[in-house]
């Protein structure tokens, strides 16, 4: 196949010569040849993997929150999450719990208490879809904490977005429509709280390395999540603590597929992927627990889907003019050679 045929929309062959079309179109053809890239495709399967596996997650925690207090499993999987850092113990030694930002940490642990104490038991008392919806709005709060407390610019575009997101939120909940439950204020708080965790992330990261900052969460929140579920505690039955097991699983192939999707691809393309999120709770959610989610679920879960894709999408193009890199993937780089020749 000829250059000219590989990007169609691109150029227009007269004679010798090239004349060029619009920019949407030159846009839309080098999204194109990114998406055929090999590692963008490998990159797009992981990041639906990571969909599944965290949606798996959040389904076995609210089967057992059935039988079990959602405090009593949130400290088993932050013992769980705990107990795989242990290699990295025995690498590393101590020396990545030296730290002069200790104060910093402990709050870090306490955002993640947090977060982990509201979404477990929120699954217990809404749909998993919905959840999963209200989960999707933590970027946009993300966003809105980095401009308040970082000092981020956002441009218009970019806050245009924001504000569609917190819509389709508003679309999820809809307050003063219907009555706002405990279920849904604790999901919500789970995103928010989720979204102050990645500002102090952001903080910590200045001075401190990733397995400094996961260590100390572990070393915070397991003790203060088994304290909590003192007060609600009964010992898991060998059954449980099997399923208590995969959910651990599940939660560390979520982080893995996540990651691993990220190293393949740009984050600007697989992001979208991880919205599939809400497929597979609906899904999920009406095999295991007979649920079916509303109308407004869907559209206010896909109007975030959307806002947070376009948000990542406009960061990727800024970032590319701002470097002057304008052809980092191999799709970019096939068109640009195809306009040579």
């Amino acid at each position: 196949m000829s250059g000219a045929g590989f990007v169609p929309f691109a150029i227009r062959q007269r004679g010798r010569g090239e004349v060029p079309v619009s920019r949407m179109a030159k846009r839309t053809t080098a999204w194109f040849a990114i998406l055929r890239t090999p590692g963008t495709l490998r990159g797009m399967v992981y990041m639906a993997l990571s969909a599944l596996s965290g949606t798996m997650m959040a389904a076995l925690i609210r089967d057992l929150s059935f039988d079990l207090h959602p405090f009593v499993i949130a400290a088993f999987r932050s013992l769980f999450g705990f107990i795989i850092l242990i290699p990295a113990f025995l690498r590393h030694g101590f020396g990545p719990l030296r730290t002069r930002r200790i104060g910093m940490h402990g709050v870090r642990g306490l955002v993640n208490v947090a977060v982990i104490l509201f979404s477990f038991t929120a699954l217990s008392l809404i749909p998993l879809a919905k959840v999963t919806a209200i989960s999707f709005s933590s970027p946009l709060f993300a966003t809105l904490f980095a401009v308040l407390l970082l000092g981020e610019i956002v441009r218009a575009r970019r806050m245009t977005a924001l504000a569609v997101g917190f819509a389709g939120t508003l679309l999820v909940i809809r307050p003063g429509a219907v009555a706002v439950d405990l279920g849904t204020m604790l999901a919500l708080g789970a995103a928010i709280s989720a979204a102050a965790g990645v500002i102090i992330v952001k903080w910590l990261a200045r001075t401190e390395s990733n397995l400094t900052i996961i260590m100390y969460m572990g070393l915070v929140a397991t003790p203060i999540l088994f304290a909590c579920a003192v007060f609600v505690w009964r010992t898991p039955t060998p059954s449980e603590l099997m399923v208590l097991v995969l959910m651990g699983a599940f939660g560390s192939a979520t982080h893995l597929f996540m990651n691993q999707a990220i190293k393949e691809a740009d984050i600007a393309v697989v992001s979208p992927v991880r919205f599939t999120q809400l497929i597979w709770a609906a899904g999920v959610g009406y095999l295991a627990f007979a649920e079916v989610p509303d109308a407004w679920t869907w559209l206010g879960g896909l109007t975030i889907a959307g806002a947070i894709s376009y948000m990542a999408y406009r960061e990727h193009r800024v970032t590319d003019a701002r470097t002057g890199n304008t052809a980092r993937t191999h799709g970019d780089r096939r068109i640009r050679d195809d306009r040579k020749g």
